[in-house]
């Protein structure tokens, strides 16, 4: 995993945006060529004239595939369902770039040949996909050989994880090194010696990490001066809570200690960070009020034509440093609901939603209204989701650090909104609020734009993009 502005990224994802890149630069210079004849002219010429308009098509065509998660950790996916993704976001390219042109004529390259670009752009990514995914022994260069010390619970859970879950596939676990008076919850096979030294084991299997995944570190058992010998002969050591940060996006609860946040990186709540945040907040509120402002329109007409008014509906949510404010969003349920409505968890198949409600909940438009909570300065755009006063009394008895949620704004979308459904339970609550404790530590404006290019992915395809 290569870390930018504290926001991992797999070296696998990286290899592969890098290819498509190239890939997508070569058949828009050979469209380029052909449309304007520019073989009688040298490669400089071609380049200098036509690199704008490169930029800007490579750009539109890598964004348009991530927001429909072709670049997730899980985006490991059948010819099919590789289709199904790939020939929408191409599609979605091509409207873009369309509109582009006609804004931007010296841009122009024509839809025809726009269009033959897009097919084999599509054909060229799709063998790619094919091969890297059909034949991954073939990129094992990647993977990080780990050794993994302690057999408990979390060793168990990690092991299952790398088993079963395409998450940690960039990890590559050769074994496991018993600690003293640790329960085992890994097959036999998979144990180390434990007499043999935690050099001779990191020699003997070639690997370039080592991770802690006993929770006791106390007394002689713990063998701190292998663990620095290994260090200064360049292998990494990693802390299990940091480990499953940077596979998986999340700070684990169960793999979490007070200290760990205390002296843990992160957690950046300066003046200019904030600033910083405040003035992308404001700017990209405004353009995404100007771009929906058709979809507002239509919506609160529909609205009053199944249910009449109110078109709008406030509700009392916990922000920032707890203090309550209310939330606002596009009515979804029916009047008479409203009335009767108990404090509960959200329904999948709620029967009080009306038609156009459970449409506007699907693509996430009745959270549109909450532009106005941002500009006034209660909400983020992006954020941990804010929850009813009664769920954060009850969360912050049940669940530890519940409350470290409230040190930012809430948002109108977060990470944990992309990477996780709707929660119906105490247990969801604590599986978000996972993703959540990365994006407090983590969060930076690069890691707002992934998360704000994914929301668009799970806009379109229904569903949390993980």
């Amino acid at each position: 995993m290569i870390r930018i502005y504290n926001h991992y990224i797999s070296k696998f994802t990286i290899l592969l945006i890098s290819i498509e890149v190239c890939l997508l630069m070569t058949v828009f210079f050979l469209g380029s060529s052909i449309h304007f004849h520019y073989f009688k002219i040298s490669f400089i010429d071609l380049l200098l004239s036509q690199l704008p308009g490169a930029i800007v098509f490579i750009f539109v065509m890598i964004t348009c595939m991530a927001m429909m998660g072709m670049y997730q950790q899980d985006s490991k996916l059948d010819i099919e369902s590789t289709l199904l993704r790939l020939m929408p976001s191409l599609a979605m390219g091509f409207a873009i770039m369309a509109l582009i042109f006609y804004l931007f004529p010296k841009l122009y390259l024509g839809r025809g040949l726009l269009t033959i670009v897009i097919l084999l752009a599509l054909l060229l990514i799709l063998i790619t996909r094919m091969i890297f995914f059909r034949w991954p022994n073939n990129l094992e260069v990647l993977r990080t050989r780990a050794i993994v010390l302690g057999t408990g619970c979390m060793a168990g859970e990690l092991l299952s994880l790398t088993e079963n879950s395409s998450t940690l596939r960039n990890l590559d676990i050769v074994g496991f090194i018993p600690f003293f008076g640790e329960d085992r919850h890994v097959p036999v096979s998979v144990v180390l010696p434990a007499h043999s030294s935690l050099p001779y084991l990191v020699n003997q299997y070639d690997a370039n990490e080592i991770i802690i995944a006993t929770q006791e570190r106390r007394g002689g058992g713990f063998p701190i001066q292998e663990l620095l010998e290994c260090k200064m002969h360049g292998i990494k050591v990693t802390d299990i809570a940091n480990l499953f940060e940077r596979e998986c996006g999340q700070i684990r609860m169960d793999s979490l200690y007070p200290s760990w946040l205390v002296f843990g990186g992160g957690f950046d709540q300066s003046f200019s960070r904030t600033m910083i945040k405040r003035i992308f907040d404001l700017l990209a509120s405004l353009l995404l009020l100007f771009v929906t402002l058709p979809v507002i329109l239509l919506t609160m007409i529909f609205i009053l034509i199944e249910d009449g008014r109110p078109v709008f509906y406030r509700q009392e949510r916990v922000g920032k440093g707890g203090r309550n404010f209310l939330i606002i969003k596009f009515r979804s349920m029916r009047n008479d609901a409203e009335r009767s409505e108990q404090t509960q968890w959200t329904a999948i198949d709620d029967p009080h939603v009306t038609k156009i409600g459970q449409i506007i909940r699907r693509l996430r438009i009745d959270e549109l209204p909450q532009i106005m909570n941002v500009l006034k300065g209660e909400m983020s755009l992006v954020g941990p989701r804010p929850e009813w006063p009664y769920f954060v009394d009850m969360l912050i008895e049940k669940v530890p650090y519940y409350n470290v949620r409230h040190s930012i704004k809430p948002g109108i979308t977060g990470w944990a909104q992309v990477h996780y459904p709707y929660a119906f339970s105490v247990e969801d609550a604590i599986e978000k609020l996972q993703y959540d404790l990365y994006y407090i530590k983590n969060q930076s404006l690069f890691l707002d734009l992934i998360i704000l290019i994914e929301t668009v992915g799970v806009v379109l395809l229904g569903k949390s993009n993980r």
